[in-house]
């Protein structure tokens, strides 16, 4: 069953073509590496499927929906069954672990009993459990990636985005980030990721996605 698919797209800003005529599919409960050189488009990709950017021409299809022709007023509804996950974390500074996990059911309008629930299991999920009072400063660099994995997860989405998610950690600790990505995989969550490490990418069996100034190359399409 296909969770996520681009169908021939095309994203041009006004200097350059960021994508080319793009196609590819992620099954639901799959995880896909997106690689490629710095440029290549992989934020792009990821930028264009949560429509925080639109595209310029072809199809997206998600949850039965062709996203390119999504109207403005149903993107929240969207991207609540999204989780995204960023390479800086882009925590708030001012808040508590507890406060950013829980934005997303804020603006979902989750209540406060069900809200403290979700935000304790999401935080168990990544070992953080007890940290809920702690500020994004007081934590290492590991432990702030987990809260935006956290963060991520709390309103259990069906497909993840994560963008360059291990490239400010130790081999070690992506190895350990690549662990929870696979836990989620097993309870039904598709996930796309961007990467440039081929290390990691090396050391598992999931789908290849490769990019190339903006074309899907096409080996993109084998699994390892």
């Amino acid at each position: 069953m296909i969770s996520f698919g681009y169908n021939h797209v095309f994203k041009r800003y006004t200097a350059n073509n960021a994508l080319i005529d793009v196609s590819f599919h992620l099954n639901k409960c799959e995880i896909a590496f997106l690689t490629g050189h710095s440029g290549a488009g992989k934020s792009t990709v990821l930028r264009l499927v949560a429509l925080m950017e639109r595209c310029s021409r072809g199809q997206m299809l998600f949850d039965g929906q062709n996203l390119c022709r999504l109207r403005e007023g149903d993107i929240p509804a969207l991207r609540r069954k999204m989780g995204l996950i960023f390479q800086d974390y882009k925590l708030l500074a001012d808040r508590t672990v507890f406060d950013n996990v829980a934005l997303p059911l804020l603006v979902s309008g989750v209540g406060h009993y069900d809200l403290a629930r979700l935000v304790r299991a999401a935080l168990d999920k990544v070992g953080l459990l007890g940290k809920e009072k702690k500020y994004p400063l007081a934590l290492s660099g590991r432990e702030q990636q987990r809260v935006g994995i956290a963060r991520a997860v709390v309103n259990k989405p069906a497909l993840i985005l994560a963008d360059e998610p291990t490239g400010n950690l130790t081999p070690e600790l992506s190895i350990e980030i690549m662990n929870l990505f696979e836990q989620f995989q097993q309870v039904g969550v598709s996930i796309l990721i961007a990467t440039h490490e081929a290390g990691i990418v090396a050391q598992t069996k999931h789908k290849v996605l490769q990019l190339n100034h903006g074309r899907m190359l096409k080996e993109a399409y084998e699994t390892l």
